[in-house]
């Protein structure tokens, strides 16, 4: 960590500080939901709905894939942030090592796992005839690919982790520049359609992983990739997995939740499952700029948690004002421009007013979903594992009966108003820890929850 880091960890006015740490993860993360549109889009261009489908049904897979690099690469990093603040530089270096070495080998069991089992997780998938071979093709590349997917999101953790926010940038932006111009490529010159897409993804993955591996090996004070700091102890792995085993279980739940999502919406076509696809991709834009400002303050929050509370609270204070204003600002420009947005995509009437329609009524919990984040963002900075457990668990837990009860009551539109439903639960519960909580934390929390 050099001294402009230090100073913005410790001394920086707080607005000042979360920019700095917030700003170039939510410029990364929103170029990673740009790259995500413009695959839809690329596709959308070959005009054909198996495709478009193809790609919704293979989310819950990647969000696996994704969920076992956030299970070492969130618990490592909050670890580490916390370890920055008690200035206990050699277990950095240790836990730093753990994560590259333990995110490479889950990659390859998840490899080794999943290549036999394609058929039956294509089918497990929601595959429909005509989108069969689409998704199998998908599934069967991201499954090859899947140790430089898990290790890419272990190191964008690690290296923020010390404050490195630019750097973690730069890998972000530098996957999905790799992976535009690589889609670009695969679909208008070589057309491999699904294929290309999908090894877009996975070389783009690995050419930021090696960016983000050599910061660590040769540009890092603290963080290392050499395999002689690789220590597994009870420490390590408590702490690791106190923080981690809940942000894994949280991004599996999110696939669940997607994968039975995508089930109740087979029951109205492809149209409907392509409708949400482009919707939700649409609406991860806000949702990934509001996950990149409350994963941004993490490790701040986690420095000041062990360093100086008061400023922990200043910041948690001034990020719940900021999630307000972007929550706001996203919802004007989208309920004036949801149609144009969707035409984008397909020239579809139905499939434009269907996609319209999601996008309206999933654009209603952004802000709590926003503050949901900020929470969960809240509780693993502070080790608070159980409080983060239960933020992992319960926006699945709700959403899975209010779908088949809304199912029930009103078909498809009670199907898109469960997303909203689930979001609500989960921000109250959310708050109501927070407020169990502040004695714990920190005294001077009580005003943020009253």
């Amino acid at each position: 960590m050099d001294a402009e880091n230090l100073h913005f960890f410790e001394k920086a006015p707080v607005a000042k500080a979360v920019a700095h740490f917030a700003i170039p993860m939510m410029l990364g993360t929103s170029m990673s939901v740009i790259y995500s549109i413009l695959n839809a889009y690329f596709l959308g261009t070959l005009h054909n709905t198996a495709m478009l489908a193809a790609l919704a049904l293979t989310l819950p897979l990647f969000a696996i894939i994704m969920a076992l690099g956030n299970l070492i690469g969130m618990g490592s990093g909050t670890f580490i942030s916390r370890l920055l603040g008690e200035k206990n530089y050699d277990d950095v270096k240790h836990v730093s090592s753990f994560a590259f070495y333990s995110s490479l080998a889950l990659g390859l069991i998840v490899m080794t796992v999943g290549l036999p089992l394609i058929d039956p997780i294509v089918h497990g998938l929601g595959a429909t005839p005509d989108s069969f071979e689409f998704t199998k093709d998908y599934v069967t590349i991201m499954f090859l690919g899947s140790p430089f997917v898990v290790l890419f999101f272990t190191l964008e953790n690690i290296v923020r982790s010390e404050g490195a926010v630019i750097t973690s940038m730069v890998g972000m932006i530098l996957s999905v520049v790799v992976n535009i111009i690589l889609d670009a490529l695969v679909i208008f010159v070589f057309h491999w359609g699904v294929i290309g897409v999908a090894s877009a993804t996975v070389v783009s993955n690995l050419v930021a992983s090696v960016f983000y591996a050599f910061h660590m090996g040769y540009k890092s004070q603290f963080l290392t990739v050499s395999v002689k700091w690789f220590k597994a102890t009870k420490d390590i792995l408590g702490n690791v997995f106190k923080i981690g085993v809940p942000v894994f279980v949280m991004s599996i739940f999110l696939g669940a939740m997607s994968l039975v999502l995508n089930h109740f919406l087979v029951e109205y076509g492809d149209q409907a499952v392509a409708a949400y696809g482009i919707s939700s991709r649409l609406l991860q834009f806000p949702e990934f700029i509001l996950m990149g400002l409350c994963e941004g303050v993490v490790p701040l929050i986690a420095f000041s948690y062990t360093a100086n509370k008061l400023r922990m609270k200043i910041t948690i204070g001034f990020t719940i004002k900021t999630i307000a204003a972007l929550a706001v600002m996203f919802g004007v420009i989208v309920y004036l421009t949801s149609d144009h947005l969707i035409s984008l995509f397909t020239n579809d009437p139905h499939l434009i007013e269907l996609g319209s329609y999601i996008l309206h009524v999933t654009f209603l919990s952004l802000f709590i979903s926003g503050m949901t984040t900020l929470f969960t963002g809240v509780f693993q900075a502070t080790a608070q594992g159980t409080a983060a457990f239960i933020m992992s668990i319960i926006q699945g837990i709700t959403l899975i009966p209010v779908l088949f009860i809304a199912n029930q009551l009103n078909g498809f539109h009670g199907v898109v108003w469960s997303l909203v439903i689930a979001d609500a639960v989960a921000f109250l519960v959310g708050a109501l820890m927070l407020y169990v909580l502040r004695n714990k934390l920190q005294p001077e929390l009580d005003s943020l929850v009253q």
